[in-house]
């Protein structure tokens, strides 16, 4: 509600196959800046590393979202972004329940990437024997 303004940055699966998950991370931060209608003096990151971002001073906070209130809304706004479009996969694909289970591998998404395989929306570099374990 006081916010002055805020901007989300989405990377696809496939962009995070191409260039790892941290550098994705990196890009979908400069993506929700590039969407903020005023320009921050000082960017508070939440972690221990980012990429520079025209030439606006960062420093990295381990543990931020618990030190800062920025930090924690941005995180909060990160996670209901994800769960939002975790139900509009769900909606899409049904056999995988992202509605429950958030995009984590839970021995039911397991079971279904083991029956039906996987879809545009997985990806393909997270370590799929491990993923594919059943644990059964």
């Amino acid at each position: 509600q006081e916010a002055l303004t805020c901007g989300l940055g989405i990377v696809s699966a496939q962009e995070i196959d191409e260039i790892n998950i941290l550098n994705a991370s990196f890009l979908a931060m400069h993506r929700a800046l590039d969407k903020l209608s005023l320009q921050p003096e000082l960017l508070l990151i939440d972690g221990n590393r980012f990429n520079p971002y025209r030439g606006i001073n960062h420093i990295c906070v381990v543990g931020g979202d618990a030190k800062y209130q920025s930090i924690a809304a941005a995180s909060i706004l990160a996670k209901t972004t994800r769960d939002l479009m975790m139900e509009q996969y769900d909606a899409q694909y049904p056999v995988y329940h992202w509605q429950k289970n958030k995009g984590y591998p839970t021995r039911e998404h397991k079971q279904a990437i083991a029956d039906y395989g996987t879809t545009p929306l997985h990806r393909m570099t997270f370590n799929m024997a491990i993923q594919l374990k059943l644990d059964i």
